[in-house]
């Protein structure tokens, strides 16, 4: 079962309530997205501690409903 992009923002919002999330579904079948996200939680994190950050976010998901997820991190 895929995940929506709603569903997707929602719960990396929740996990960084500052975060601006731009969300694009790549292949148009809600299992291939690409994730823009600005938050003031990354500011002087790596970028591995940040993507871990937005992964920690998905509470597993990764890997089951959501098939593939590129990332583009940054603090605001």
């Amino acid at each position: 079962m895929a995940m929506s992009a709603s569903e997707l923002e929602a719960m990396i919002k929740d996990a960084l309530p500052d975060a601006e999330v731009l969300i694009q579904d790549l292949a148009g079948d809600g299992d291939h997205y690409k994730a823009t996200i600005r938050s003031a939680a990354f500011a002087g994190k790596s970028r591995v501690a940040q993507h871990q950050m937005v992964y920690a976010a998905l509470k597993g998901r990764m890997g089951g409903e959501l098939h593939a997820l590129a990332l583009e991190t940054s603090a605001r």
